[in-house]
């Protein structure tokens, strides 16, 4: 069964993965520089801070006795994070070693946010324009209503039923990942569509930014100044209301596609427009692992394999039909069983035991979270037993030689198919060999030249 991984990374990763000339223009920017210093792991922001006011370089020796002895793997986690946005260049020196200095643009406009204080990429609109604006409360309501019909939307869809809420680009970063859609047929899941509904909706949100964020070039949209416009989100105070005639053509066109995701809420004046930031919008120059906090949980798993959840929400109900047998559903009970038919469905979507697993446990209900197991063992263990059933034989596409001319090259064969680890069997007394088809163009060349 073909394993899918979906990897969601934090901003900080994809700023890390940019050419250095865009780094460079990214720094420019006092914001960003702010954002990205509260992004790094805690060692990292100590030596950023340390160093803020020292023009010259400092040696790795220096720096090392800034640390104790058990958090020399700390350490290296944080220097390597450094190097690898650019924060930190390194030079070698024969009398002194290696040295570490800060990156001067990234320094100089550090040390103006902290010293005189930053002023903020827009003010908020006076109430006297914007009347009442929703409170804090109906906004996170707002928030995760929209990211619940964002993802009914994507399961609906293999049931044919029209996105019309979704934009154009949305659409192309299902297409490109989660959705797939054959000639006159309706688009269903992908085994990566599949595992994206079961992970974590702070997982969720950044494997679909991250994917917003990598096709922005095909809209002619720069992906630094994307990143940059998305980092000074996170400056905006969560429920206050930014007039849109601030943004250029780009910003606004972004905040349409946000607004689908419920990172912010867009409404219309009588003459102006103006987007309310929710909780995701500010939340995203936090890492991934601080910016996921415990949800409540609604699953309850009995031993004998029944599972009540307690929820309202349709969506819920889909994703747990994704592995699970629904029974019946009460206005604030569903009730259901997981079974070895509905486990080898999912399965064979592409879903693995231990996002199944997983997703129980991060969703239990508060008075099961507590325990340890919050998730039955017996169950943990059977759902795992399950698909190791499907995992007894795999298929692995090869090619078999026979009849060799002689031992010498029958064993020289060997040879070759092991060193590219591409053997997968032989047969010595018979001289005969079974390898990879990946190997098999370069073995087929081998052979030729030692006919030669």
């Amino acid at each position: 069964m073909p394993q899918v991984k979906i990897i969601a990374r934090n901003f900080m990763d994809m700023v890390a993965a940019l050419p250095a000339m865009k780094l460079d223009q990214l720094y420019q920017n006092a914001f960003i520089c702010e954002a990205i210093l509260r992004s790094l792991p805690p060692l990292a922001k100590k030596y950023v801070i340390q160093m803020l006011f020292i023009e010259e370089a400092v040696t790795v020796k220096s720096m090392e006795e800034w640390v104790l002895p058990d958090g020399m793997s700390k350490h290296k986690v944080a220097i390597d994070r450094l190097l690898q946005l650019r924060i930190f260049s390194e030079t070698f020196d024969r009398s002194s070693g290696t040295s570490y200095s800060l990156n001067p643009t990234f320094q100089s406009n550090l040390q103006k946010q902290i010293t005189c204080g930053g002023v903020l990429p827009r003010e908020p609109m006076p109430l006297t324009i914007t009347n009442r604006l929703p409170s804090l409360e109906d906004l996170e309501a707002y928030a995760l209503e929209q990211w619940e019909c964002f993802l009914l939307q994507l399961i609906n869809s293999a049931q044919a039923e029209k996105m019309t809420n979704i934009s154009s680009s949305m659409m192309r970063i299902f297409q490109r990942g989660l959705l797939t859609q054959r000639e006159k047929e309706p688009p269903r899941l992908t085994e990566s569509g599949f595992q994206f509904l079961l992970m974590d909706t702070n997982a969720q949100l950044w494997y679909i930014i991250r994917e917003y964020i990598s096709n922005s070039e095909e809209r002619d949209v720069d992906s630094a100044d994307l990143i940059s416009f998305l980092l000074e989100l996170s400056f905006h105070a969560t429920g206050e209301a930014y007039n849109m005639n601030t943004l250029t053509e780009v910003q606004r066109n972004t905040l349409k596609d946000l607004a689908d995701l419920g990172l912010v809420k867009l409404q219309q004046g009588r003459k102006d427009s103006w987007f309310i930031p929710t909780k995701l919008a500010t939340n995203l120059s936090v890492s991934l692992t601080d910016s996921s906090s415990r949800k409540e949980g609604f699953v309850v798993l009995e031993t004998n394999f029944r599972m009540y959840a307690y929820s309202t929400s349709k969506l819920h109900c889909e994703i747990l039909r994704l592995f699970s047998r629904i029974e019946y559903q009460l206005p604030n009970l569903i009730v259901g069983a997981i079974t070895k038919e509905s486990l080898y469905n999912a399965f064979e979507n592409g879903i693995t035991s231990e996002q199944i697993i997983s997703f129980l446990q991060q969703n239990a209900h508060a008075r099961v979270a507590d325990r340890i197991p919050s998730v039955p063992e017996n169950v943990t263990d059977q759902i795992r037993l399950w698909e190791s059933d499907l995992n007894r034989v795999e298929m692995t596409p090869a090619h078999f030689y026979d009849e060799f001319p002689s031992r010498d090259v029958f064993e020289a064969a060997c040879d070759f198919a092991r060193e590219y680890g591409g053997l997968l069997w032989e047969d010595s007394k018979k001289m005969r060999l079974v390898v990879k088809t990946d190997v098999h163009m370069h073995m087929r060349e081998h052979l030729r030249r030692q006919r030669q």
